[in-house]
């Protein structure tokens, strides 16, 4: 469900905070979207991943990284949604997403600050 607007990446927490109308119909569409049919939460997690992943969206991949976990998602679920994305997104793309997961699920393996 939606959080508040506390608890919310910054640009959305601003959104949130300052048109809490808009935010509530937001989140309402999204409470419907996940009520409209049979799959599970899990499965709502995994694919809002996914898209995320295809729409190259660095915040939403953490985000929904970090809920997975939170949700009793397993680090190697997680970071299968982006290998399935490598015949798809192509290579590098597929890469990308997996770094962006591992910076949420390896966060001490995943230091990228680039040699001297």
């Amino acid at each position: 469900m939606a959080e508040t607007p506390e608890n919310l990446p910054s640009g959305a927490g601003e959104i949130a905070q300052s048109y809490p109308e808009i935010w509530a119909a937001y989140a309402a569409l999204g409470k419907a979207c996940s009520e409209a049919g049979p799959l599970e939460d899990r499965t709502h997690r995994l694919v809002k991943l996914a898209l995320a992943v295809g729409a190259l969206s660095e915040g939403a991949v953490h985000s929904h990284a970090h809920r997975g976990l939170a949700e009793g998602l397993s680090k190697e679920e997680l970071k299968q949604v982006a290998l399935l994305a490598l015949p798809t997104l192509g290579f590098p793309q597929g890469v990308k997403a997996l770094t962006w997961i591992e910076d949420i699920t390896d966060p001490a393996s995943t230091d990228r600050t680039p040699s001297p």
